[in-house]
């Protein structure tokens, strides 16, 4: 037995059982939480905390971030819509029905990310319709970072419930 195989014994290649995905999936998740609709959390606190010229730099950031979402959704919502659609039915078809791993790893990285995206449309529609600035931006920030950061915790939970299962039954252990 070569180095090589001894490796690849110890450490399955196959998606949940990869250290790289769930490097991936915490990274994902920690971006998705840090960079709310565009802009980085650091300067919603700082503007929260400092007020004055770093407020009014985080509402020009903010509502350039919700013009620019709300842009590509009117130019191309529909194609990205269906685009999405047709690839997430590919992913459940692939990883669900005929057992790709790879496909199931896949959906649920990209499925939670579309509804992190309707909630960032969400939120910019929001913030446009009402002319949000000073603290009603901050508190609308506040809440949409907040159920970004529910929902991870919850796709962070299924995914390592199904992660695990799909070990367990791959193991000699399970059966």
């Amino acid at each position: 037995m070569d180095w090589y195989t001894s490796v690849f014994e110890l450490i399955d290649m196959r998606s949940f059982s990869n250290l790289w995905f769930w490097i991936a999936l915490a990274v994902l998740w920690s971006s998705a939480g840090h960079w709310i609709m565009g802009v980085p959390w650091d300067m919603v606190t700082r503007a929260d905390k400092a007020g004055g010229q770093a407020l009014a730099d985080l509402e020009t950031v903010v509502h350039i971030s919700a013009g620019r979402i709300l842009y590509i959704t009117h130019e191309a919502g529909v194609l990205m819509a269906g685009f999405a659609g047709f690839l997430l039915t590919v992913l459940v078809l692939l990883g669900f029905v005929y057992g790709r791993e790879f496909a199931q790893a896949v959906f649920l990285l990209g499925a939670p990310m579309g509804v992190v995206w309707l909630m960032s449309i969400r939120t910019a529609r929001r913030i446009k319709a009402r002319g949000m600035r000073g603290e009603d931006l901050v508190r609308a920030l506040n809440h949409h970072r907040f159920l970004v950061r529910l929902l991870g915790m919850v796709s962070i939970f299924v995914t390592a419930m199904w992660g695990m299962y799909q070990n367990m039954s791959a193991s000699a252990l399970w059966g």
